[in-house]
């Protein structure tokens, strides 16, 4: 299969939400790995508005849901998709999610606007949405995390990342950016199943860690699944060369989903959603500009590159430690 950007209506779909739940811990096997269409929106025009952004979100996800020939079944959003990108704003569009792993989330009763909004659509469209991330408040702490969500066909709130690596850097000259003079980082490692696959979950800074991206291979991940936000610095530097080692590494799909290039906004977004597949081949990359991208997931190359180079079988534990024991 190849990756490919045409038109078409959409088929709603139902599941039974009980099949499919966030875990920190492989305490279950995956999914058979099955063909799925996997629909990366590179967003644009978000500002300071945050009803405008998500109502803009939301008509792009329904417009996904319907523009391939294929009916997508994971879309993705890019990071901090409700807000402007910086971390002086993200305690003013903070928002209180409250999701407990493994216990069912009651959206009725959510009082974040984001979460209904990303609920209600995925329903909708009937399709799995992982929802980019958002500043969210954390209400017995007060401590504020840049966090993704996962919805499934049904709306069920399924899976939450925190974002474990906070973005701090200063490269004289060029940008300074600290996440943590106003986020706390996480502290699990989290992943969803789904009918047709396994997915790892990540944000922005994380694919830096290759722990992270090792543990979920190791519990079973066939795909791993970013939303990031690489600035005009560090992207043309690291985002496909990250992506790629991630993949390589351990032999599954990788991507990254980013906000679309705004050169009028505080910081400047890289673009280039990618995927990459176990070879490390890049199957589909856009450009800096808003768009949808569809890309079909094919499992046979995840399992040729695991039969002819073994690296899963071979590892020598009894030489340096297992970072996902």
């Amino acid at each position: 299969m190849f990756p490919h950007l045409h038109l078409s209506g959409a088929v709603l779909l139902s599941h039974n939400l009980k099949h499919f739940t966030c875990r920190t811990m492989a305490s279950v096997a995956p999914p058979v790995f099955k063909p799925f269409t996997l629909t990366l929106i590179q967003l644009g025009s978000i500002g300071s508005d945050k009803a405008a952004n998500l109502q803009h979100a939301r008509e792009m996800i329904v417009k996904a849901a319907k523009s391939n020939s294929d009916k997508p079944q994971v879309i993705v959003l890019p990071e901090c998709f409700n807000s402007p990108y910086g971390f002086v704003h993200f305690p003013a569009y903070a928002e209180n999610i409250g999701y407990t792993a493994g216990k069912e989330y009651d959206i009725q009763a959510s009082v974040s606007e984001s979460v209904k909004m990303l609920s209600s659509v995925a329903k909708e469209a009937g399709i799995w949405l992982i929802g980019g991330s958002i500043p969210e408040r954390d209400e017995e702490t007060n401590n504020i995390y840049n966090t993704c969500t996962v919805y499934s066909p049904t709306g069920a709130l399924v899976a939450s990342h925190r974002k474990v690596h906070l973005f701090d850097i200063d490269i004289p000259g060029k940008i300074t950016f600290k996440e943590s003079e106003t986020l706390t980082g996480g502290t699990t490692t989290n992943y969803f199943d789904t009918e047709f696959a396994r997915i790892g979950l990540g944000l922005c800074y994380d694919v830096r860690f290759p722990e992270l991206a090792m543990i979920a291979a190791r519990r079973g991940c066939h795909a791993i699944v970013y939303p990031g936000a690489f600035n005009l610095t560090t992207g043309p530097l690291h985002w496909e060369l990250l992506q790629r080692a991630r993949a390589s590494d351990n032999q599954v799909f990788f991507s990254m989903c980013s906000p679309a290039r705004d050169m009028t906004a505080g910081y400047h977004s890289w673009g280039h959603s990618m995927v990459v597949d176990p070879y490390a081949r890049v199957l589909a990359e856009a450009d800096e500009n808003e768009t949808i991208l569809h890309i079909d997931i094919d499992p046979e190359p995840f399992h040729e590159v695991r039969a002819g180079i073994p690296v899963t079988k071979q590892r020598r534990f009894d030489v340096y430690p297992d970072v996902s024991a």
